[in-house]
Order: structure tokens, then C-alpha cells, then sequence
């Protein structure tokens, strides 16, 4: 399968200004000089062909897909509102040794830092400060927690609820980390790529002569947090993400979406096609995360559906899912690698207090 990729990536361009200062001292981490620093976005995503995949069969499907793009516009992009720079001792205990905060607002900018001459782990993340479409500052939903130390700096979610409910994420965040030995007197280039920390996903259901009254979906089995010195995700709890529902018009389709940080994965995923491809897998044995759908029916009663994936959502990945809503208001998927487990009259249990 051919992939129409989006790209983009980061790029750091650092000249030393030279000031002669290893003349006087030869401790060069004492002399401190001007960097110039070139940032350059970068993305690789599989969205369009994903939406041309499973969309582009049925002409009543388009406005789903004009829906769905520009509803992610503001994750799928080449565009930066603020990026976050650390520059990190390499030695001893990582300690952070200097520290700034840029108002980006494009796909490239240009930052003079004035930090001594040295080795560093250097760490950069974009777009930790989302913005609502009046263009003020929404709520964060990706936070920096434990910064001072880069083998500890990671994103957590933001959880403002006991049950572990979250919102859907509104912008694409990015991290990059790269060694620079930053040397006196001489010019030097270090071309950094930004990689795309979260994902996002999308529930297309078909209700026609379904007779539903109302539709909640939460999505669940994504990462809680993001650890910025080796790239790697944590599932110490499972988040419940309230998927947005994205407006399509008054046909026969409504759609759910929801951005998340990734899901886990499995070995039984990984792709015996393609290796190349991070969007190709195998399904696992079980399903790696899931949409929860509660359907309320005309007679009131709500029908609650988990539908299981079994293929995972990596970073930067798109993927929708499709199903029929039946008369009971069961959902049934449409693909291979998705289960689906059934409650009837789930209003009736003890759990259906779930706050929406």
C-alpha cells in the first residue's frame, strides 16, 4: 500500500559566534558564547490515505472525510504555536542547565542562545499550550512534570476528574531529543527530527433505521504519559477519553473522534510486510484499546458496546473504524480486527453513572 505522507521535522542549525575565549580559558564550559538556532517542523502521518482508504468508496462518506480534516487541522499540521528548549548536563545526575520558552506561531523560526561551551542532551517539545480557534489559550492537556532532570522530564495528562476521564487533545505535540557537543570557535549543524507524540482515531457509525436517540463514546487503552529521554510511554493508569463528536450534516453517518497518546503494542503486530512502515501491523490476539458506545433508544434504554481493536495506534498514525448501529442499539464493525462485546438495558447496572 502506497502512503500519501504529510512531513515534517525539526531541524537545529547552530553557529558559534567566535569570541576567542579557548585563548584565555581552557575550561571551555565556563565561556559562554551566542548560538544561532534554526527550528524547522517537519510530519509524516498516514491521515490521508487513511481517509481515502475507507471513504473514498461511498459518495454520501464525503462529508464525513471534509468533516474529519478539518476538524484535525489543528493536530495534523506544520504549524507550532510555542516550543519548549532544555539544554541538559550529560554527566552526573542529567541536571538541566538551561532552560527556554518560544512563541513559535509557524513552521519555522530562528533563536540566539547564549550558553557555555560543552556537552548537552538537548530535549525540545512543541505545542504544549493549546489554543482555541478565537486564538486564546485553551486548558493544557499535555504537561512537563519533573523537567529539572532529563532522565525524569516527561508529559502527563492532565486528569480533572476521579474517574480518569479525559478530553480528546486539540493539538499535534512533538518532542525531540539529540546530543550536541557544542564546541568554541568553530561552526557547526545538528539536524534534529521532531517526532509526533500523540495520534489520533475516529468512530464512523452508520444509523440508518437505527431509530437511536442519543450517542456517547469514551475511547480507553492509551498512554498516560510520554517520557522524554528515551521516547517511551507509560500505562501506569488507563485514561477514559471523551471522543468528540465531529458534525457531519443530517445524513445517515455520525462520527466520533478522539486524539490520544498512543496505545500499547504487541509483538504479534509488528509487520511481516513492511517493516519500513510504522502504519502497517498484524493484529494482535487481543484488543490493544477500544471504543465504549452507549446508545439510548427510543424506549429510553441505553445499549452499551465495547469494540475491541486489535491492530495498535502509534504515534502520529490516523485511523478510523467503521460500524452499523442495530435496532437494539448494539454496534456491529465493520473490519476484521475489531470484536464487539454487547450490554443490553446497561442502564440497569450499577455503572451507568459514568459522567459524560
Amino acid at each position: 500500500m502506497s502512503l500519501n505522507r504529510w512531513k515534517y521535522g525539526f531541524v537545529a542549525l547552530v553557529t558559534a559566534a567566535l569570541t576567542g575565549c579557548s585563548l584565555v580559558d581552557e575550561n571551555l564550559s565556563d565561556c559562554e558564547t551566542d548560538y544561532h538556532i534554526d527550528y524547522e517542523l517537519r510530519l509524516v502521518t498516514n491521515m490521508t490515505t487513511e481517509l481515502q482508504t475507507q471513504l473514498s468508496t461511498q459518495v454520501e462518506l464525503t462529508p464525513v472525510a471534509t468533516a474529519l480534516q478539518n476538524h484535525l487541522k489543528g493536530v495534523f499540521t506544520d504549524y507550532a504555536h510555542d516550543v519548549d528548549l532544555s539544554f541538559y548536563d550529560v554527566a552526573e545526575d542529567s541536571l538541566r542547565l538551561h532552560h527556554e520558552t518560544h512563541i513559535m506561531d509557524a513552521n519555522q523560526s530562528s533563536y540566539t542562545l547564549f550558553i557555555p561551551v560543552r556537552k548537552y542532551m538537548h530535549v525540545a517539545v512543541a505545542n504544549l499550550q493549546p489554543m482555541l480557534p478565537d486564538g486564546s489559550s485553551a486548558p493544557a492537556e499535555l504537561v512537563l512534570k519533573d523537567d529539572e532532570k532529563c532522565h525524569r522530564a516527561r508529559l502527563d495528562l492532565v486528569v480533572n476528574s476521579t474517574k480518569n476521564i479525559v478530553l480528546s487533545q486539540t493539538s499535534g505535540v512533538f518532542s525531540a531529543r539529540l546530543p550536541m557537543d557544542i564546541k568554541d570557535g568553530v561552526d557547526q549543524q545538528f539536524d534534529v527530527k521532531l517526532y509526533m507524540v500523540n495520534c489520533a482515531s475516529a468512530l464512523v457509525l452508520d444509523t440508518l433505521g437505527s431509530h437511536i436517540k442519543d450517542i456517547k463514546v469514551l475511547a480507553s487503552g492509551f498512554a498516560n504519559g510520554f517520557n522524554l529521554a528515551d521516547s517511551t510511554y507509560s500505562f501506569t493508569f488507563n485514561p477514559q477519553v471523551r471522543a468528540d463528536e465531529v458534525k457531519v450534516g443530517d445524513g445517515q453517518f455520525v462520527c466520533f473522534c478522539a486524539v490520544t497518546l498512543p496505545s500499547m503494542d504487541s509483538d504479534a503486530t509488528k509487520s511481516i510486510i513492511n517493516t519500513d512502515d510504522p502504519y502497517i501491523a498484524q493484529p494482535a490476539e487481543e484488543s490493544l484499546w477500544k471504543y465504549s458506545v452507549y446508545t439510548t433508544c427510543e424506549d429510553g434504554s441505553v445499549t452499551e458496546t465495547i469494540l475491541g481493536v486489535k491492530l495498535p495506534l502509534r504515534a502520529s498514525q490516523f485511523k478510523m473504524i467503521r460500524a452499523k448501529i442495530q435496532l437494539d442499539g448494539s454496534v456491529a464493525p465493520r473490519e476484521p480486527f475489531v470484536g464487539a462485546s454487547v450490554t443490553l438495558n446497561w442502564n440497569d447496572g450499577p455503572s451507568w453513572e459514568i459522567d459524560f
